[in-house]
């Protein structure tokens, strides 16, 4: 049994790439749902149109040309991390995961932010998912800050 603190190797083959387009990323749906089971394709299609254009972007890990894995990311500055690369609604497939490929998708988005010459990366885990937490503090993450949220529209 390996330590709860090292990763294991991807058992199977697999690619990291882009994932470009609307069309692309509404096909990736199934793995969206994972992580949000209440939302609607039509809202994750209405979402994605407002968010392209701000500069977001995707990236999957394909096992035998199925897409098993994703992220969301932007780039961007605050104040008070400097220029960041932000993880967006990071899933690996209920079948896939403890194999490997959350960390290979981890390592890409941090030689991503690097490559950007970002001075942190930064995401939010939902509260109840334990898993993702032990995952991401397995990564090197910390808890920096609460980050609040208030729903103001009534179709939320």
């Amino acid at each position: 049994m390996k330590p709860d603190n090292v990763a294991s190797k991807p058992k199977a083959p697999y690619q990291i790439q882009e994932i470009q387009g609307i069309g692309a990323m509404l096909e990736q749906f199934h793995l969206i749902a994972q992580l949000n089971p209440a939302m609607s394709k039509s809202r994750y299609a209405q979402l994605l149109a407002q968010m392209l254009p701000n500069g977001y972007r995707m990236v999957g890990v394909f096992v035998a040309d199925a897409c098993v894995g994703l992220s969301g990311f932007w780039i961007n500055t605050k104040l008070y991390s400097g220029k960041y690369l932000e993880v967006d609604n990071f899933v690996i497939d209920a079948t896939h995961r403890s194999g490997g490929l959350g960390k290979a998708l981890s390592d890409w988005m941090e030689q991503e932010a690097r490559a950007h010459q970002c001075d942190t990366i930064m995401l939010d885990a939902y509260v109840p998912n334990s898993a993702a937490h032990k995952f991401y503090f397995r990564e090197g993450y910390h808890i920096k800050s609460y980050h609040f949220y208030k729903t103001i529209a009534a179709d939320l």
